[in-house]
């Protein structure tokens, strides 16, 4: 499978604590949003309406991230 990077801002009201250390989250480009789930401690920028970047991999049409970083005044926060 190939890993991608996806960006956006991270949907309003979407955020969904599960089991453990999974998250789920839609981000959204202002169009179309798709939804994303990671397991892992998320960046303490990590917000609903704020920037984000996520590498992962597609698996039946959500994005499974194994990264997530907080997209601060342009510049990605570790």
């Amino acid at each position: 499978t190939e890993v991608f990077r996806i960006g956006g801002l991270v949907e309003e009201g979407s955020i969904r604590r599960g089991e453990g250390e999974t998250v789920r989250f839609a981000v959204t480009d202002g169009g179309a949003s798709v939804p994303v789930t990671f397991t892992g401690i998320l960046p303490d920028l990590f917000a609903e309406n704020q920037g984000m970047v996520g590498t992962g991999k597609y698996v039946d049409g959500t994005f499974v991230a194994s990264e997530i970083l907080a997209k601060h005044d342009e510049t990605s926060m570790p």
